[in-house]
């Protein structure tokens, strides 16, 4: 083989070795993505419970720092979860693979904190962020879908008294938003709605004023570790679920339908006779519960469990408090515990 030739192969050969490393790397971030992070954000980042993370605003105004800290600390009762055991590396490598939908270096902010008057920054946060982010920095109501949120907001405001949030964004962050806005969403310029760079200073003071305030009561998750509610019966089998009917109706429920538990799972004509199950729904809780989170979908209409075993029946409910801490979404809290409520309610009018 000539000479210039085994040259020329030698100084390809890393290059290809770099090429494959990093498709093999973005594969990973793909894979990695459309497991963690694809059921929220969409297959393609155009957003759904989750924030659009492919607009190109959005992709060069932040870091690749403030992505890697938002998917490991999340958003505490915002929805989006904590990815406590994810590794540095897979982090990394789903930040690169959401790199991909707009190619191009995100903006590079300085380093120092903003100075400015914090009372002062109180007082222009109520006149302009207030009506989007909420009077204590709560943020918008509901997720990213249409059913949950204002037909007129392409996204929910983020809550910016989040710990995961002020965690994420810096300083110069936070001034850069304010002063250059995010195309595709209603957040305009501040400079263009006349405020002056001191004005801004002042309101970045005063977000970050935040981190010295823990969050309420009411905007943290449920903390239980209960997965499921369980009552004794003192009454047999069929006269238990009898009794969960009439309670689920004087209730304000419907009885939707009942079947085997096993219903589906085996052979027809197979199933544990002793095993049954009550769907029950109150539509206007559902509505409510829906327009909150379309989540909630998945553990409603109510469903109870009766199960008779060695003579003895028991009664099975899933705990919807557990539920709301899972989904990671604090407006779900009042409705999630007024499901626990009922459910214990209903139950125990049927087995004491």
């Amino acid at each position: 083989m000539p000479i210039r030739l085994l040259l020329i192969l030698a100084l390809l050969l890393p290059l290809t070795a770099q090429a494959s490393h990093e498709k093999a790397g973005t594969d990973r971030g793909e894979a990695l993505y459309r497991q963690h992070c694809a059921a929220c954000h969409g297959y393609d980042g155009n957003g759904g419970v989750g924030v659009p993370l492919a607009l190109p605003d959005f992709q060069y105004s932040v870091t690749n720092k403030f992505l890697e800290t938002t998917i490991r600390m999340g958003r505490p009762g915002r929805i989006m979860p904590a990815f406590s055991s994810l590794s540095d590396e897979d982090i990394k490598a789903i930040v690169k693979y959401i790199r991909r939908w707009a190619p191009g270096k995100p903006f590079r902010y300085p380093v120092e904190p903003v100075r400015g008057d914090r009372e002062r920054g109180r007082q222009l946060y109520a006149k302009y962020c207030a009506a989007c982010h909420g009077p204590n920095g709560e943020g918008g109501k509901g997720t990213g879908v249409t059913f949950s949120r204002p037909r007129d907001l392409p996204i929910i405001p983020p809550a910016l008294n989040n710990p995961g949030f002020l965690a994420a964004a810096s300083d110069q962050f936070i001034k850069a938003t304010l002063m250059n806005g995010r195309e595709g969403t209603p957040m305009i310029s501040f400079l263009k709605q006349g405020l002056s760079e001191q004005d801004i200073n002042d309101l970045v003071v005063f977000v970050r004023s935040f981190e010295q305030n823990p969050l309420p009561i009411e905007q943290r998750p449920i903390e239980t570790e209960e997965a499921t509610i369980v009552y004794d019966s003192e009454y047999d089998f069929q006269t238990t679920i009898n009794n969960i009917k009439d309670a689920a109706v004087g209730n304000n429920f419907i009885i939707i339908r009942e079947q085997k538990l096993e219903t589906g799972f085996v052979p027809k004509g197979q199933e544990n006779p002793k095993q049954h199950i009550i769907y029950f729904c109150n539509f206007g809780f559902l509505n409510k519960a829906l327009a909150i989170d379309p989540r909630v979908g998945l553990f409603l209409p109510c469903r109870v469990t009766v199960v008779e075993k060695d003579g003895k029946v028991k009664v099975y409910a899933i705990n919807p408090a557990r539920l709301s801490r899972l989904f990671n979404n604090v407006e779900l809290n009042r409705l999630c515990l007024e499901m626990n409520e009922t459910y214990q309610s209903i139950i125990e009018d049927a087995t004491l």
